[in-house]
């Protein structure tokens, strides 16, 4: 056993873990973290969201390099250095890794290296390269994150058959790549492939592309992938793949036809689900849902005292920055803090380019709850965004008929992800649409195609 009792033991330094744990501290909590895996940052920071936007931010450079330049009268000749590509990925995820660790140093937060799991409340077994020791501690707070979804009826071969993480570090550009999953991940990941050369094709179960957001904004963010050279199959199931050689083969099922499509690989991005294997928290007591996340109350509480859980093990979006809220959120409610996360204003963004961000209600499900009214301006109308040739896509704010407020706003456009803050800012505080369209916002500037989204909301938009 420890000899000096922790206040709370981290278990996971993802997002929502690490954030928790500085956040702890700061509080005057004598915290530790508890990773299994020798850098911090878990899933995000290591093979998710940071090295796969640094791959998105260089494809885009290769491609706009091969394409978009000549418009501007800037001839150049382009070669691809893959290897050099991924080197420099691999150098942002050590930077911010390694940001963590100092971080932890500069917060008094004690890292423990090995894997954790909970011997019973108020105890957690850490086994690592230290051998096992077990630390007493007040409080427990789960944060192991999620892994990827398999198909039942698809084996990995991490090589040919890929996840998301070994579709990050692949050694050559495929010339066929499939993806199983219209998702973020699947279209992001097809994209970074797609502009370094190769034919890419999606497969989706459903009838449209990423199915959990706006139907419209879904809808142009096809067209505009269809249009780099993205190709769609809709309503189809994968059934089976095998590899043969050097190539895939996947058995299709669409309606009542069965085909068979060949690929050099084959990435499955069907989703994540909750990392909670070999965590000792349903010996312990700690409840659990049919979906095998963990449940919790509104201060993030689980069904056994002085244990609490966030992020992907919990019910949710499966988000970083959503994890990293109800860290901060849970350990205030720890020290008696009003500590609380306003879900419907919680970003969702999909980074293929043009970008998709979305916040709040989709139209269909205001439309499902009272009168709406809705306003859209198209980026193709927006001065700064025809000054940087990235006309595609457009604002749409969704707005309570009668009361003016925002229900929701999705945008499809160039930095979409940094226009949404706006947006999920003002729906934090209640804001109108009369409130964004009385803003005044610099020209020329992206951000002003917000503000005429919300004058169409009225409308009376200038520029359309």
């Amino acid at each position: 056993m420890s000899e000096t009792p922790y206040d709370l033991i981290v278990i996971g330094s993802g997002p929502g873990g690490y954030v928790a744990a500085i956040r702890a501290a700061q509080l005057g909590l004598k915290t530790a973290c508890v990773e299994r895996y020798p850098t911090l940052g878990g899933t995000c920071l290591n093979v998710g969201c940071i090295p796969s936007k640094a791959l998105l931010d260089s494809s885009e450079h290769f491609a706009h390099a091969r394409h978009g330049l000549a418009v501007h009268g800037v001839n150049a000749t382009v070669e691809l250095d893959l290897a050099r590509m991924m080197s420099r990925k691999d150098a942002v995820v050590r930077q911010l890794t390694r940001g963590v660790a100092g971080l932890f140093q500069k917060n008094g937060v004690m890292r423990l290296e090995g894997v954790g799991r909970i011997v019973a409340p108020g105890q957690v077994q850490v086994t690592g390269p230290l051998g096992s020791q077990v630390y007493d501690t007040a409080r427990i707070l789960i944060a192991t994150g999620s892994k990827p979804v398999a198909l039942a009826n698809i084996t990995f071969d991490d090589r040919r058959i890929v996840h998301a993480t070994q579709a990050l570090a692949l050694s050559e550009v495929p010339r066929r790549l499939t993806v199983i999953g219209a998702g973020a991940i699947g279209l992001e990941l097809g994209s970074v492939w797609l502009r370094l050369g190769a034919e890419v094709t999606v497969l989706e179960f459903m009838d449209r592309i990423v199915p959990g957001m706006d139907r419209e904004s879904g809808a142009v963010l096809r067209k505009s992938l269809e249009r780099q050279g993205i190709k769609f199959s809709l309503g189809a199931a994968a059934q089976a793949a095998r590899v043969d050689g050097d190539v895939v083969r996947v058995t299709v099922a669409q309606g009542e036809k069965t085909s068979e499509l060949e690929c050099d690989v084959l990435l499955v991005a069907v989703g994540r689900r909750p990392y909670t294997e070999g965590l000792g928290a349903l010996e312990a007591g700690v409840a659990f849902d049919p979906q095998g996340r963990i449940t919790v109350d509104d201060q993030y509480r689980t069904s056994v005292s002085g244990i609490w859980a966030i992020g992907d093990v919990i019910p949710g979006p499966m988000l970083a920055h959503k994890a990293e809220e109800e860290g901060i959120a849970a350990v205030e409610c720890m020290m008696g803090m009003a500590g609380h996360v306003a879900y419907e204003c919680v970003p969702n963004i999909v980074y293929t380019w043009p970008e998709l961000a979305s916040v709040g209600l989709t139209e269909q499900e205001a439309q499902a709850r009272g009168e709406i009214a809705v306003g859209k301006f198209p980026f193709l109308a927006n001065g700064r965004a025809r000054a940087m040739e990235e006309k595609e896509g457009q604002v749409k704010i969704v707005a309570d008929a009668k009361t003016d407020r925002i229900l929701g706003a999705h945008i499809v456009g160039p930095r979409a992800s940094d226009l949404i803050a706006e947006l999920a800012v003002a729906m934090e505080f209640d804001a109108s649409a009369e409130d964004i369209a009385r803003s005044v916002h610099a020209h020329p500037t992206l951000a002003e195609a917000v503000k005429e989204a919300a004058l169409a909301v009225g409308k009376r938009a200038i520029h359309i």
